[in-house]
């Protein structure tokens, strides 16, 4: 017990202690007399004395993934600078988080905003390790990766259809309806058992119509669709292919969409994702991608990227204004007061390529920060405003971005390539399919792969496949094709065609239509049913010269889609959906039928039943005047009467 009590006064004297000698230290680790601390000095005091930068170039300032020139660890070149060695910074999180809005205004007057919000993780879901901890990364998305051993997931909901002939190339293509493709690992036995269940899966998440993902509407492209993250594993038969053209977008599939966000709906620019103005525009799409990228240019280590996309086009005429003006509170009735908290970089670009001087509008609060940026394989210049800085709001501590347009005149962009479809013929028994992509450089030819998925109630006569370029017979380098089978699968065709410059080349193929039974028309078959859109992919060529380098900072909106070639850039379209008609009975008729058998039954059945049931009885006669006269004066009298 004496023991006990001597200790704890040691204790108390050497914690007491313990302040002085630190605070007698500080002044020595930072001498206030050092020549080398007026340099290190805050930078945002240095940003706001100094001239303001006409140019930005996110991705060229900050080089992540370049190796120190005398190979010397970073550590050892601070020290061997001059001055103290640096303590040891705190480690870095093992996931980070962006967004970014893009708005690029349209010659028609429509303008178009794109959202574009990453998260990546440092974590390994193929290792067969379990994660429990999620900070940023959404846990159910997480448990969809391990649990189904998914390598690559993207899927999509839209809403209308993307006009590429006003509009151009949009950032993140996707058709009408809902898509979804994945790859799955190597490990997976039954593919066919886990896509369906991670179907139901999905369609529980989004609150969507997925669970009708089924066979008769899945295939397996063999060329078409690649790993867009890193994968040694490019085997088709882990991947499978899905779409519902008529699936429908509204509040259900955007709630569950921004909860997966760090900040949700909260703050930052998902503030803006109003579902009241979203969904009044002409088109609305959103999509969720997930896959493997590299942390570093060595690529020795991986992390899964999240990539949660928002485009939006809102029209100028259903806007109810008819001025050609726009503002972040006339779109999405909203004002920005903040960026995420957990955000990194959230930051907002305007598309000003086709206006440097201010001819054909007016921006305001005007931005001295510009960056220019190689999108779709043209060099585009953006002006900045980086929400992370307070002086982006402000002294009304609010951003609304107003655009004023002044002049009506300039080019509308023309994309190099661009595809569409239709049905014809006529009765309900055959038709033709006819897809026509246009190449519309003037000197150039490329080669485009054509993937076309057509359900099993339109038999195709494949022997009837024409390609035609100009007027001459283009022959398909490359030609898959899968038969359907009744109620089992749907037809797949790709095929890889050389399209010449400045040309038109039509795909056509005659398809017969067959009658199904009464049970599997939909509720409305008189309007008709739809044929997933075609899918064109290719290697387009570019204006300037591309970036190849992955591990470079840039802008979301422009490094989705790898690039392998300095020459080219990918790009993938869609064209329009079908819709077919099919021979359909007239359901009306037993209807007609129903009631006119329930009534003749009710007459028939009823009158029988009342003479079968009723009980009849005798009713004497009525007396006469003077019997009735007679028997109220014996009544009154008090007399028996009559």
């Amino acid at each position: 017990m004496a023991t006990r009590w001597f200790g704890f006064p040691v204790i108390l004297l050497i914690l007491c202690t313990l302040p002085v000698f630190v605070l007698s230290k500080s002044p020595e680790t930072t001498p206030t007399s050092d020549p080398d601390a007026a340099t290190v000095t805050d930078p945002q005091v240095d940003t706001e004395t100094a001239e303001p930068t006409v140019e930005e170039r996110q991705w060229e300032a900050t080089e992540t993934g370049e190796p120190n020139p005398g190979g010397a660890p970073a550590e050892e070149q601070a020290t061997s600078s001059g001055g103290a060695a640096p303590a040891s910074p705190a480690p870095p999180p093992k996931d980070d988080f962006q967004e970014e809005l893009v708005i690029r205004p349209l010659q028609s007057g429509d303008i178009y905003s794109s959202f574009q919000f990453r998260t990546l993780w440092d974590s390994d879901f193929m290792g067969g390790n379990k994660v429990s901890h999620y900070r940023l990364f959404p846990k159910s998305l997480g448990q969809v990766i391990t649990k189904f051993s998914v390598r690559e997931l993207h899927i999509s909901f839209t809403q209308g259809y993307w006009r590429t002939m006003q509009w151009g190339q949009p950032f993140m293509p996707a058709p009408p309806g809902a898509e979804l493709w994945v790859w799955f690992q190597d490990s997976v036995t039954d593919v066919d058992a886990t896509w369906k269940e991670l179907t139901n899966v999905l369609s529980g998440i989004f609150c969507a119509s997925l669970n009708f993902i089924d066979s008769t509407n899945t295939v397996q492209p063999s060329a078409s669709f690649k790993p867009l993250g890193i994968s040694n594993v490019t085997d088709h038969r882990f991947l499978r292919y899905a779409t519902l053209p008529r699936e429908i977008v509204c509040t259900e599939n955007l709630t569950p969409w921004k909860k997966l966000l760090p900040c949700g709906s909260k703050a930052g620019l998902s503030l803006l994702m109003k579902s009241e103005k979203l969904f009044h525009s002409s088109f609305h799409s959103q999509a969720v991608h997930i896959r493997p990228v590299c942390q570093d240019w060595q690529c020795k280590a991986t992390s899964w990227e999240l990539r949660q996309t928002l485009s939006v086009v809102f029209d100028l005429h259903t806007s109810g204004q008819g001025k050609r003006e726009w503002s972040l509170f006339k779109m999405f009735s909203r004002t920005l007061t903040e960026a995420c908290p957990l955000a990194s970089s959230s930051k907002i670009y305007i598309d000003i390529t086709d206006n440097p001087q201010g001819e054909q509008f007016e921006l305001s609060p005007a931005t001295p920060l510009l960056t220019q940026a190689v999108v779709l394989g043209d060099r585009r210049t953006y002006a900045v405003y980086d929400l992370t800085q307070q002086s982006t709001f402000g002294p009304m501590r609010s951003l609304n971005l107003l655009l004023r347009w002044k002049s009506t005149e300039g080019d509308s962009l023309r994309p190099l390539l661009h595809g569409e479809r239709y049905v014809a013929g006529y009765g309900l028994q055959t038709g033709e399919i006819h897809t026509l992509m246009y190449n519309n450089h003037p000197y150039r030819s490329f080669p485009v792969l054509l993937l076309d998925t057509v359900p099993w109630y339109l038999r195709l006569y494949i022997h009837t496949l024409t390609v035609t370029s100009k007027g001459k017979d283009n022959n398909p380098s490359y030609i898959h094709y899968q038969p359907s089978k009744d109620r089992l699968r749907p037809h797949l065709l790709e095929m890889l065609v050389q399209l010449p410059p400045n040309s038109v080349t039509e795909v056509t193929v005659q398809f017969e239509r067959a009658l199904l039974k009464w049970t599997e028309y939909t509720p409305d078959p008189n309007h008709g049913f739809y044929v997933g859109s075609s899918v064109i992919s290719s290697l387009v060529p570019s204006i300037v010269a591309m970036d190849t380098n992955s591990s470079q900072e840039r802008p979301l909106f422009s490094s989705f889609f790898p690039c392998k070639e300095e020459s080219s850039y990918f790009v993938r379209i869609y064209t329009e959906p079908l819709l077919v008609n099919l021979p359909t009975p007239d359901f009306s008729m037993p209807y007609n039928v129903i009631c006119l058998t329930c009534t003749v039954v009710a007459v028939g059945y009823g009158s029988l039943y009342n003479l079968l049931t009723r009980s009849f009885q005798v009713d004497e006669p009525s007396p006469g005047l003077a019997k009735r006269i007679a028997n109220v004066i014996r009544r009154m009298r008090g007399v028996p009467l009559l």
